[in-house]
């Protein structure tokens, strides 16, 4: 089995410990045993989380302008055969 640490709120934690004791299990017992749960189910149904990734203002920005350079064939490097060629394009740079 492995470890892992989790920080939670403070509230959050005395609820959890006080459901922990009234199951008569230490707290890592009862956190082990809803995150098995948890993902006993997903894997069952399927139902995977899909991680809901948001691009700040300023990472958006940047990579709708790489996009362009990309479609635009611009700034990109070419495509070599061999190693020889990619290192001397390299060292040329």
């Amino acid at each position: 089995m492995d470890t892992i640490t989790i920080k939670i709120d403070k509230e959050i934690k005395k609820v959890a410990q006080k459901q922990a004791r009234r199951e008569g299990v230490s707290l890592a017992n009862f956190f082990a045993s809803k995150i098995t749960s948890f993902f006993t189910y997903a894997v069952k149904s399927r139902e995977y989380i899909e991680p809901k990734e948001e691009l700040n203002a300023k990472t958006r920005k940047l990579l709708v302008k790489e996009m362009k350079e990309i479609r635009e064939g611009k700034n990109l490097s070419p495509i070599f055969n061999n190693t020889e060629d990619a290192v001397n394009y390299l060292k040329n740079l």
